[in-house]
C-alpha cells in the first residue's frame, strides 16, 4: 500500500534525440489511482518518456510535476525516490536466490511486504532458492515485477511489460497494476499490446 497519494502532471514535455524531434508540446495529468497508457510504433519516444518521468533522461523543454502527499517535488532525483522501473534489463542479481533477490531490493526500497507471500504471488515459491542465472526469462520477469510490488513507491513506470511472459504472466502484470492503482498509486505503461486496465491513452506518432 502507498504511503502517501501521489499525482504527476506534464506541461509542453518535448523531447529532442540528436538532431530529431521524437515530440513536443506534450501534456497530460494523472490524479491518484489513475493509468496511463502509453502506444506508438517503435522511435516513437515510449521509452523515453518514461525515462524522462523516471528522471533519467533530461526534457528538452516543459515540466515534469510529482506531488506526493502535501509535498510537491520538484527535483528530477528526488522524484526517482518515488519512482519504481520496470524496463527492458529485470536488473537481478544473477548469483543470487530469487527469495534473496527480492529481500535485498525490498529492504533497498523500503518495503515491508512478506517476501514468501510476494514470490507466491508471482508464482515462484517453487523457484525461491534457485540461483536467478539457473531461471527462464519469464521466471525473471516475473521476480522483476515482485521487486516492484515489494517497494514502496508511488508512481510505477513499465516499459513494455508483458514481453517474454505467458498468458498467465499477463494477467498478473494486469492484476498488479489494478491493485497498485486501487490503493491511490499511479501507473504509466508503455506497450505495444493490449492490456485490461482502465487507464488514460496516450498514443505516440514517429517523428518525420
Amino acid at each position: 500500500m502507498n504511503t502517501a497519494l501521489a499525482s504527476l502532471k506534464v506541461e509542453d514535455l518535448a523531447c529532442v534525440r540528436g538532431d530529431r524531434a521524437l515530440f513536443r508540446n506534450l501534456y497530460f495529468y494523472l490524479e491518484p489511482g489513475r493509468a496511463l497508457v502509453v502506444e506508438g510504433p517503435n522511435g516513437a519516444g515510449k521509452t523515453s518518456l518514461l525515462r524522462m518521468l523516471a528522471g533519467f533522461l533530461s526534457p528538452a523543454a516543459g515540466t515534469i510535476s510529482l506531488r506526493i502527499g502535501n509535498d510537491d517535488i520538484a527535483d528530477a532525483e528526488d522524484r526517482g525516490k518515488h519512482i519504481g522501473w520496470f524496463g527492458h534489463l529485470d536488473g537481478l542479481k544473477s548469483q543470487l536466490t530469487a527469495k534473496e533477490n527480492l529481500t535485498f531490493f525490498s529492504r533497498l526500497y523500503g518495503g515491508d511486504a512478506d517476501v514468501g507471500v510476494t514470490l507466491e504471488w508471482a508464482g515462484l515459491s517453487r523457484a525461491a532458492d534457485f540461483p536467478v542465472q539457473y531461471l527462464s526469462a519469464g521466471q525473471k520477469k516475473r521476480l522483476a515485477l515482485a521487486r516492484l510490488k515489494s517497494g514502496k513507491r508511488a508512481v510505477w513506470l513499465l516499459d513494455e511489460p508483458f514481453a517474454a511472459l505467458d498468458v498467465a504472466g499477463k494477467k498478473l502484470v494486469e492484476r498488479m497494476l489494478a491493485e497498485h492503482c486501487a490503493t491511490g498509486g499511479i501507473a504509466v505503461v508503455a506497450t505495444h499490446e493490449t492490456i485490461a486496465l482502465e487507464a488514460v491513452k496516450l498514443t505516440l506518432e514517429a517523428s518525420r
